[in-house]
């Protein structure tokens, strides 16, 4: 089922992680390919509602599909995160700068 919001945004990759359950098949995919039948038995949802959020994750780029046979067996694709890693890393610079000047604050008492 489409809704607007797949309609609006179907290549963000923001819009893709920001569902827990798309989280979550990212994170089984990371240890290996995977079909839609393997992957309900740990997100407790349908068969369609599992394909339904790989369908988000595939227009984002963040999975790509291979057919064997009847199945589809989906994948990940690291470079399509690295949107997602760039824009984290700004803030991971903020924090490290704020830290070390804690750290300098801390040390001068």
């Amino acid at each position: 089922m489409e809704t607007q919001a797949t309609r609006e945004r179907p290549t963000d990759p923001f819009h893709a992680i920001a569902d827990r359950n798309r989280r979550k098949i990212l994170d089984l995919l990371l240890e290996g390919e995977r079909s839609v039948q393997e992957l309900v038995p740990y997100l407790g949802i349908t068969v369609g509602g599992v394909s339904q959020h790989l369908q988000v994750l595939q227009s984002a780029g963040l999975v790509a599909c291979r057919a064997d046979g009847r199945r589809r067996i989906y994948r990940v694709e690291p470079s399509a995160l690295n949107t997602i890693h760039l824009w984290l890393a700004k803030y991971d610079r903020f924090w490290r700068s704020r830290m070390k000047k804690l750290e300098g604050y801390l040390e001068k008492d």
